[in-house]
């Protein structure tokens, strides 16, 4: 049995979200980006009880992933969440939508068939025999320049963009998985696209998850 489930994971600049979105048209798999729960839990005005219910819960995000179905883009879905992170800055995401988050993705990944970009999804499905995790990362020059074009930022502004948004990363990690850091081997493979453009990387993760699944020991 292939991986039915892919989840991406990487920091600002290191192309992961364009990464995605040609693995998923690859696959021919669907795509959930965790940006679009949280702003569709916005939306709906979702609040702590509909964490702790779980048909509340099911019915929200039956509602989210039927509109990601029938907009038949997974590219533009990859995308909307604008140049920088996946989420807005730390004090403005409680601790109920990241719960949100987390569970949404963990249904998500039942269904099967899906390409998951998110802040964390590889971390929340550890230990999954279908689940294939994928880190896809960059040096800080790359990365760096790479968010300085996109944003027209100069190249401290990005510097510090990329600073701000690794400490939301590692804090995310730290307090709900309890990861004092983020390791290469908390992730079957590792893709740098400082020297692989988005093509080739997608291959690599395409092929990965082709390949027979095992279970973790």
């Amino acid at each position: 049995m292939s991986c039915s489930v892919v989840c991406l994971s990487g920091p600002d600049g290191s192309q992961m979200r364009a990464v995605a979105a040609s693995v998923t048209v690859t696959l021919g798999y669907s795509l959930v980006d965790e940006a679009i729960i949280m702003r569709a839990a916005a939306d709906a005005g979702v609040d702590p009880q509909v964490v702790a219910d779980v048909e509340k819960r099911r019915s929200f995000i039956d509602r989210v992933l039927g509109a990601l179905t029938m907009s038949g883009d997974a590219t533009a879905v990859v995308f909307t969440g604008g140049g920088g992170g996946y989420l807005p800055p730390e004090e403005h995401v409680s601790d109920e939508l990241r719960n949100l988050i987390r569970m949404a993705i963990e249904e998500t990944a039942d269904r099967g068939n899906v390409v998951i970009v998110a802040h964390a999804a590889s971390h929340a499905l550890a230990g999954r025999a279908d689940v294939l995790r994928v880190l896809v990362t960059a040096s800080p020059e790359t990365r760096c320049a790479r968010i300085a074009a996109e944003q027209g930022l100069s190249e401290k502004d990005a510097a510090r963009a990329i600073a701000a948004a690794d400490a939301n990363r590692a804090d995310y990690l730290r307090r709900f998985f309890g990861e004092k850091s983020e390791l290469p081997t908390q992730y079957d493979i590792v893709v740098n696209t400082d020297r692989l453009s988005i093509g080739p990387a997608a291959a690599v993760v395409a092929a990965a998850a082709a390949q027979p699944a095992t279970a973790t020991v």
